[in-house]
């Protein structure tokens, strides 16, 4: 893991964000909203809000910029689009497009072990509503639930019914199952700073147990020679099926990924499932 202090890419793409946020939100402070309005049309607000920012030409140039920014060579880096992360109490949703993430690793979702995630506060983030990381578990197995877990199934239903979910969520999400993720490490940052870690890392949501909300957002990056090479660590207990290679673009065009590279990774997948989701399903263009 890496915790890279403010950088002003980081920053741009923050304070971008939380223009959106707060566009959404109107008359209401976005840190509080859930104060005043039922869980349901919050969820309302959310859904727009979250796949606006995902699928907006402007993250994507922002994203491009931190990559050129820390050096990446934009024709090798492949990116995942940016998603919004937000986390109001626990009290008041946690499911759905609020959704809590348990004890999980990155891989245990179709991913590659040599993913890397990036993920950057924008506001409310503090020791009771970070993100929690479980050191002992790295490059140790877990018995987890990731069987079940196919990525096309997931294109098909999962990712396109989120907003429906707000007293629980059914969705087949990777977890741990017989133990517990052992210790715990949670990592703050002000705006402008980034952690960067391994896909293959043991994190999770800690439940949020102030009384406002908090705003993050993350991305994923590949690498091709990483991809070419099978790198990253060992995968010492993910059984997940099919690949979500598929949603990556490379940074510079925006191309996806060659098919060949793609094959070596896409084992198990349903055939009854979506190899590439559509966000227009949720009505986003």
């Amino acid at each position: 893991m890496f915790c890279i202090p403010p950088r002003d890419t980081i920053l741009a793409f923050s304070e971008f964000a939380w223009t959106l946020i707060q566009e959404a939100f109107g008359d209401l402070d976005p840190i509080t909203a859930h104060s005043f309005i039922p869980v349901e049309e919050y969820v309302k607000i959310l859904g727009p809000l979250k796949t606006g920012f995902t699928h907006s030409s402007r993250s994507k140039e922002l994203l491009r910029e931190v990559m050129a920014d820390f050096g990446a060579d934009l024709g090798l880096t492949y990116f995942d689009v940016p998603k919004l992360r937000v986390v109001p109490p626990a009290s008041y949703l946690t499911a759905g497009l609020g959704y809590n993430y348990t004890p999980h690793r990155d891989t245990w979702y179709s991913a590659p072990q040599s993913q890397n995630n990036w993920w950057a506060p924008i506001r409310g983030v503090t020791d009771k509503s970070c993100m929690a990381f479980h050191p002992e578990y790295w490059q140790r197995p877990a018995v987890n639930t990731s069987s079940e877990f196919d990525a096309y199934e997931w294109n098909r239903s999962a990712r396109r019914d989120a907003a429906l979910y707000i007293k629980s969520d059914p969705r087949p999400h990777p977890r741990l199952t017989g133990s517990g993720p052992g210790s715990q490490l949670r990592i703050l940052g002000d705006v402008g700073s980034i952690l960067s870690f391994s896909g293959a890392q043991l994190h999770a949501t800690v439940p949020n147990t102030t009384e406002q909300a908090r705003f993050s957002f993350d991305f994923r990056t590949v690498h091709l020679a990483d991809l070419i090479a099978n790198g990253g660590p060992e995968n010492v207990d993910s059984s997940s099926t099919g690949t979500s290679l598929r949603d990556y673009r490379r940074a510079d065009t925006l191309d996806q990924l060659p098919d060949e590279v793609i094959s070596l990774y896409d084992h198990g997948g349903s055939s009854d499932g979506v190899l590439v989701f559509d966000p227009s399903v949720l009505g986003v263009g």
